[in-house]
C-alpha cells in the first residue's frame, strides 16, 4: 500500500470512519516492519505519522479509539526512550573552586567532596585552586617534587579508586582533575596550557590555566582563573578573560577553548557588586535576601551585554557571598579596610549547539545535541575557613552518546601470579591503534596516585614473547614482582597519545613464600626495579636499534 503524503491525509481524513480508527493498531504493527535505521524506513514512518495526524483530527476525547490512540502513543513513546537511554551514558562531575589564600590544606575535605554523599558515585572531581604557596622556595620544591595540595588530594582520592589524570600549575594557580579507573582508556588527547596576564602578560599571579581532552569522544574544556581585583577593574577582568580564551592552544592543532562542546570557566573571578553599599550589601545577605544583590553583580551585568559571555550559564547564587571573611570564621571582614563583601568565586559553563551549527551550514540535524549538561549542586562551604575565601563546588550530571566505547587495547595477566617465577600477560588493540616502541605496561597497586606510580613495568615490545593475528604476549621477570603480594592492576601507556588507553580488571599477586628480607619501600622500588623508566627515556640506543 503506497503511503500518503501528508497533505494527501489531510484532503481523506473526512472519508475516515471509525472502522478505519481501529485499524490503526494494525497500522502500528504494520509499521513495525519498516527499517527504523534506512532513510526510506523514515520517510515512510513519517508518512504514517502524518496520517495519524489527520485522523486524529475527527476523534472525539469521549471514542474508545481515542484511549487505544493514546496508549499505542505511550507505548512507543516509552520504547523510544528506553532505546534512546540505553545509548546515552551519565557521567557526574564535582568542581571545586577555591582561593586558599597560601594556606596549607585543611585537616579534613569531606564535605567539600561530598565524600559521604549518597548520591550516585562522582567520576571525576576537577579541583581549581588559586593563590596556592608560591614564595620562591615552595615553587622550586614543587617544581621537583609534587605540590602539598597535589599529595593532599591524592592521599584523599586514591584510596577511593581515582587516580590523578592530569593537572598544570601557574605560579598560585593550580588545576587538578581525578577520574576513576574505569573511565581511563575514554579519557583521551589530554592537553594543558597556561596564559600570563599579571604585570601585561609577564607575570603568572594573575591569569588561566586550562586541561582539556575527549571524553568519549566529546570535547572538553576546562579553565581555571584568577582575574584582577578591586570594584573598579571590570572592563580589566573581561579584557583579560578575553586573552585567556584567544591564547589558551594558540598555535597547536586543538580547538580553542570555545570551540569545545563543553567549556567550564571558573576561579575567583574577582567581580564585585556595584553600586550598593556595604549596610545595604550586608542587610541583605544578613535577611538571605540574596535576589536583592543578583543584578548589581558585576559578571551577572557583563552577560547581558557582552557578547562572548551570553552563552555562559550558571546556577542560582543561594549561598553568601564568598569573600572577604576573617581567617577561621564566618564574620565578614573586620579589618580597617571592610571589603564589601562579594561573590568572587564561581563557576560557569557553556555547551556548544552542535545542532545549531549543523543547520546554520545547511545540514539537517535529526538528532538532538549529542551531550547535555545539567547542574545537579552549586553550594559555598562556610566551615573551611584557612583564607578569607570559602570555597565553592558545583555537582554536574553530563549526558551524552559515547562516540567511543571500546578500549583501544585490551589487557589481562595470565595465569597465576607471584614471586615465585616470571608472569605472563597478554594485550590485543584495535586496528587503528597508534602503537610505539616506546609504548609499556605498568604494574600498579589498585590504589595507585598516577601515572608514574607504577609498581613495576615492561615494555610492549622489548619484553614480548610471542604474539599472533590476535594478541601478543609480555612477560616479566619473578624478581620485579612485590613478594608482598596483593591487589593489582595492569595499565597499557601509549607514548603517541601520552596517557593509559588500556586497563585490566584488578587481580591478586600471590604472596611469596620464601622468607622476604630487606624489602625496599615502595616508593624506592618502582625507580629501582628497573634500570630505566619510561618517563626518563633510558636504553634509548637499545629502543632506537643503536
Amino acid at each position: 500500500m503506497a503511503s500518503l503524503s501528508s497533505e494527501d491525509a489531510c484532503q481523506h481524513s473526512e472519508g475516515l470512519s471509525l472502522n478505519d480508527l481501529e485499524s490503526l493498531p494494525n497500522l502500528r504493527s504494520r509499521s513495525a516492519s519498516i527499517s527504523s535505521t534506512g532513510s526510506s524506513g523514515r520517510v515512510q514512518l513519517r508518512h504514517r505519522v502524518a496520517q495519524l495526524m489527520a485522523c486524529v483530527e475527527d476523534i472525539s476525547s469521549d471514542d474508545e479509539i481515542h484511549e487505544e490512540v493514546s496508549r499505542t502513543l505511550d507505548e512507543a513513546f516509552l520504547r523510544w526512550g528506553k532505546k534512546l537511554k540505553d545509548k546515552w551514558q551519565e557521567f557526574r562531575l564535582h568542581l571545586v573552586t577555591w582561593n586558599v589564600g597560601t594556606a596549607s590544606p585543611p585537616p579534613d575535605v569531606t564535605s567539600l567532596l561530598q565524600l559521604n554523599s549518597l548520591g550516585p558515585t562522582t567520576d571525576m572531581y576537577i579541583i581549581g585552586l588559586q593563590e596556592v604557596n608560591s614564595r620562591i622556595t615552595n615553587f622550586l620544591s614543587d617544581l621537583a617534587f609534587d605540590d602539598p595540595w597535589s599529595v593532599f588530594f591524592m592521599t584523599v582520592l586514591s584510596p577511593l579508586g581515582y587516580i590523578k589524570l592530569s593537572s598544570v600549575r601557574m605560579q598560585g594557580l593550580l588545576l587538578l582533575i581525578f577520574v576513576k579507573h574505569v573511565h581511563l582508556p575514554f579519557v583521551r588527547d589530554i592537553h594543558t596550557h597556561y596564559t600570563r596576564t599579571g604585570l601585561y602578560g609577564y607575570w603568572g599571579n594573575k591569569g588561566g590555566v586550562s586541561i582539556r581532552m575527549s571524553l568519549f569522544g566529546h570535547t572538553i574544556c576546562f579553565m581555571n582563573c584568577h582575574l584582577p581585583a578591586h570594584m573598579e577593574n571590570t572592563e580589566q577582568r573581561l579584557d583579560d578573560f578575553e586573552k585567556i580564551l584567544e591564547m589558551q592552544f594558540e598555535g597547536e592543532d586543538i580547538p580553542s577553548p570555545m570551540d569545545h562542546e563543553i567549556l567550564f570557566w571558573f576561579g575567583d573571578l574577582n567581580f564585585r557588586i556595584a553600586d550598593y553599599g556595604i549596610h545595604f550589601v550586608r542587610e541583605s545577605i544578613n535577611n538571605k535576601r540574596f535576589n536583592l544583590l543578583w543584578e548589581k553583580d558585576q559578571l551577572n551585568m557583563a552577560k547581558k551585554k557582552e557578547v562572548f559571555l551570553k552563552e555562559f550559564k550558571e546556577g542560582p547564587l543561594q549561598f553568601k557571598p564568598t569573600y572577604k571573611f576573617d581567617l577561621y570564621s564566618e564574620v565578614y571582614d573586620t579589618s580597617e579596610k571592610k571589603r564589601k563583601p562579594a561573590w568572587t568565586d564561581r563557576i560557569l559553563w557553556k555547551v556548544k549547539n552542535l545542532c545549531e551549527v549543523a543547520s546554520k551550514e545547511g545540514e539537517f540535524p535529526e538528532e538532538e545535541n549529542p551531550i547535555s549538561v545539567t547542574l545537579n549542586n552549586y553550594v559555598s562551604h562556610m566551615s573551611y575557613g584557612i583564607s578569607d575565601h570559602k570555597p565553592v563546588t558545583g555537582t554536574f550530571k553530563l549526558e551524552m552518546k559515547p562516540l567511543v566505547s571500546d578500549p583501544l587495547v585490551t589487557l589481562s595477566p595470565e595465569g597465576e601470579w607471584s614471586a615465585e617465577h616470571d608472569v605472563f600477560m597478554r594485550y590485543s588493540t584495535v586496528p587503528e591503534f597508534p602503537s610505539s616502541a616506546w609504548d609499556w605496561i605498568g604494574l600498579f597497586q589498585v590504589t595507585f596516585r598516577h601515572v608514574n606510580d607504577y609498581v613495576t613495568y615492561a615494555w610492549v615490545e622489548d619484553d614480548e614473547i610471542s604474539s599472533n593475528k590476535d594478541s601478543k604476549q609480555v612477560y616479566m621477570s619473578a624478581s620485579e614482582i612485590p613478594k608482598m603480594g596483593g591487589e593489582f592492576l595492569l595499565c597499557y601507556y601509549s607514548n603517541n597519545l601520552q596517557s593509559i588507553v588500556g586497563i585490566s580488571e584488578p587481580f591478586q599477586i600471590q604472596p611469596s613464600k620464601t622468607p622476604i628480607e630487606g624489602d625496599l619501600p615502595e616508593e624506592e622500588s618502582s625507580w629501582l626495579q628497573k634500570p630505566d623508566n619510561p618517563e626518563s627515556g633510558g636504553d634509548s640506543e637499545k629502543r632506537r636499534g643503536i
